[in-house]
C-alpha cells in the first residue's frame, strides 16, 4: 500500500504534497483516538509521533524570508496543533484529539483550495511553492529517508 500512496504523490505539486501530509495527520490522529478506545497507550503513543513528525517537517520547511506573514501565521499553527495533540495524549482525550483533527482538516481545506484555483490566490500559493514545503537541496519532496512516515496506521 505504501507503494501505491507514493506513486500517486510522484509529480504531486507543492500544494498537492502539503495536502497529503495533512491528511496523513489526520489518520494518524484517527489511529490515536481508536488507540485510546483499546486503552492502548502504545498505540495512541505511535501515532502521535508519526502526526508530530509531520508537523516538525512542514515547519522545518517553512522559509520565512519568502513567505512572510502567511508563513508566520502556519508556524503558529504548527505550534500551537503540536501543543494540542501533545495535551490530548497526555490526558487521552478522544474529545482534544477531535478538535486537533477538526483544527487540521479546516487549514487543510484551504490548501485544497488553493490546489483547485492557484490563481485566487497568489500569495498562498507562492507560499506553497517556496515557503509552505520546500524540499531541502537533493530530496525529492517527500519525507527524509531518515524519517520515513508509515501511512497505514
Amino acid at each position: 500500500m505504501g507503494s501505491y500512496r507514493q506513486h500517486a504523490l510522484d509529480g504531486a505539486s507543492a500544494v498537492d504534497l502539503v495536502v497529503a501530509l495533512y491528511d496523513g495527520i489526520v489518520r494518524f490522529l484517527y489511529g490515536a483516538m481508536r488507540a485510546v478506545d483499546r486503552n492502548d497507550a502504545e498505540g495512541r503513543r505511535v501515532a502521535v509521533k508519526r502526526a508530530l513528525d509531520i508537523i516538525i517537517h512542514l515547519q522545518a520547511r517553512l522559509r520565512m524570508d519568502v513567505g512572510g506573514e502567511p508563513a508566520k501565521a502556519l508556524a503558529e499553527f504548527y505550534a500551537a496543533i503540536f501543543a494540542q495533540i501533545l495535551q490530548a495524549s497526555q490526558s487521552a482525550s478522544n474529545a482534544r484529539f477531535s478538535h486537533a483533527i477538526d483544527c487540521v482538516k479546516s487549514v487543510r481545506e484551504a490548501w485544497r483550495q488553493i490546489a483547485r484555483d492557484p490563481g485566487a490566490n497568489v500569495g498562498a500559493m507562492r507560499l506553497a511553492q517556496s515557503g509552505g514545503f520546500v524540499p531541502a537541496e537533493g530530496e525529492s519532496g517527500n519525507l527524509p529517508a531518515d524519517r520515513p512516515v508509515n501511512w497505514t496506521v
